[in-house]
C-alpha cells in the first residue's frame, strides 16, 4: 500500500471534524451519558471510514444486485425479530447495540442505485419507470415501520438524483399528478393520526401549543432565545431544563443555536456548506458516470436532511423525525454518513490517480 491510498482526504473530514465537536459540546451539556456515547459512536464511525476509503468501489459495484436483495431481506426482518419502540419497530439488536437497518443501509443502497442507472445507459421512460421500481419497495417497508422521515430522505434523494442524471422533466410532472390524485388515500389510509397532527401543526404552529404545536414552538424559542451570541450552552434553559422535546436528535440545532446564537448556527452552516462543496467538486471532477451518480446521490443524502432538519427547527418545514447529519444524537445515521465519506473518498483517490495518469 503507497502513500497515496493512504493518504486522508482532509477536505471532507474536516469539516464533519468541525460538525462533530459541535454536536459533541452540546450533547455534553445537554446530558453527559449522551456525550460519552455519541463519542464512541464517533470512534466506531471512523474505523469505518477507514475501512470503506480503502475498499475499491468498482467491487461494490459489481454486487449492487445482491446488494439491494440483502437490503430488502433485511428491511423484511425488521418485522420479524425487531424491536418496537414507541410504536415503531425501526431497530435490532446486534451485540447489544441497537441497529436502524433504514440508516445503514443508505450508502450500499446509493451504490445499487447507481449502478442500476448507469445500467440502463438512457434517460427513457422506460429507465424512469424501473427506477422507480427499484425505490418503490424500500420506501414502501420503511414506511411501514413507520419511519416516515426517511422513507421522505429515500424518495427525495431519489429524485433528486433521477433529476441531475437528466430524465425529463415531464416524467415527474406526470409522477406529481399521480401522487397528487392518490393524496386522499395517503390522508385517509397510509398516515397515522400522529402524523396528521404533524401536518396541521405545520400549517398552523400555534394551533395546539400544549400537544401537536409544542415540539415546534419550543424549538422556535430555544433558537430566538440564542439571538447574536448565544446564551452560553451551560445556560441554554430550553434544552437544559428539557422544555425542548429531542433535544440531542430531531431539535439538536435548536439546543445549539439556544447556546452559541446565530454565530454559532451560522458556522454550523458554513460546515455544511464546505462539505457540500467538496462532494460537488467530486461530481464534476469524476470522469466515470458511475462515481458522478454515486456522489450525487452522497450530496442530496446530505443536503436533504440538512435542509428539512433545520427548516423543522425553525418552524418552516414539518416535523419528520428527520436527524441533523454527523451533529444528531445517534449511532446509525454516523456510521452509515462516514461509509460515504469513506466511499467518497474512494472515488476520490480514484480520479487522482487518473489526473496522474494522463500527466
Amino acid at each position: 500500500m503507497n502513500l497515496r491510498s493512504i493518504a486522508i482526504e482532509w477536505d471532507l473530514l474536516a469539516p464533519v471534524f468541525v460538525l462533530l465537536v459541535f454536536s459533541l459540546t452540546t450533547l455534553f451539556f445537554i446530558h453527559p451519558q449522551y456525550f460519552s456515547s455519541q463519542l464512541t459512536f464517533t470512534c466506531i464511525a471512523l474505523v469505518f471510514f477507514f475501512l470503506f476509503s480503502h475498499v475499491n468501489y468498482k467491487i461494490a459495484q459489481l454486487h449492487s444486485a445482491r446488494v439491494y436483495a440483502i437490503s430488502i431481506v433485511l428491511l423484511l426482518l425488521l418485522f420479524v425479530v425487531g424491536i418496537e419502540s414507541r410504536g415503531a419497530v425501526r431497530w435490532i439488536e446486534l451485540f447489544g447495540l441497537r441497529v436502524q437497518f433504514s440508516e445503514i443501509l443508505k450508502p450500499f443502497l446509493a451504490l445499487a442505485f447507481s449502478s442500476f442507472i448507469i445500467k440502463k445507459e438512457n434517460t427513457s421512460f422506460k429507465t424512469f419507470l424501473l427506477a422507480l421500481i427499484f425505490i418503490f419497495p424500500l420506501v414502501l417497508l420503511i414506511s411501514l415501520q413507520p419511519d416516515l422521515g426517511n422513507a421522505i430522505i429515500y424518495a427525495a434523494v431519489s429524485v433528486a438524483t433521477l433529476v441531475s442524471v437528466g430524465f425529463p422533466w415531464k416524467f415527474f410532472l406526470g409522477g406529481f399528478a399521480g401522487i397528487t390524485a392518490l393524496l386522499p388515500i395517503l390522508w385517509n389510509v397510509i398516515l397515522r393520526d400522529y402524523q396528521k397532527e404533524r401536518i396541521a401543526t405545520f400549517i398552523n404552529p400555534y394551533s395546539d401549543p400544549l400537544g401537536t404545536s409544542y415540539n415546534v414552538i419550543q424549538s422556535m424559542i430555544a433558537v430566538g432565545s440564542g439571538m447574536i451570541a448565544g446564551k452560553g450552552i451551560s445556560e441554554a434553559t430550553q434544552s437544559r431544563l428539557r422544555f425542548l422535546p429531542e433535544r440531542h436528535t430531531d431539535f439538536i440545532f435548536a439546543s445549539f443555536s439556544e447556546g452559541f446564537g446565530l454565530i454559532g448556527a451560522l458556522c454550523m452552516i458554513a460546515a455544511f456548506c464546505f462539505l457540500l462543496y467538496r462532494i460537488f467538486r467530486i461530481i464534476q471532477d469524476s470522469s466515470e458516470p458511475f462515481c458522478k451518480i454515486f456522489a450525487t446521490v452522497a450530496f442530496f443524502s446530505i443536503l436533504i436532511p440538512f435542509f428539512i432538519n433545520i427548516g423543522m427547527n425553525i418552524g418552516i418545514m414539518p416535523v419528520t423525525g428527520i436527524t441533523l447529519p454527523f451533529v444528531s444524537y445517534g449511532g446509525s445515521s454516523l456510521v452509515s454518513n462516514f461509509i460515504f465519506l469513506g466511499l467518497l473518498s474512494s472515488v476520490k483517490k480514484s480520479i487522482k490517480e487518473e489526473m496522474l495518469e494522463i500527466k
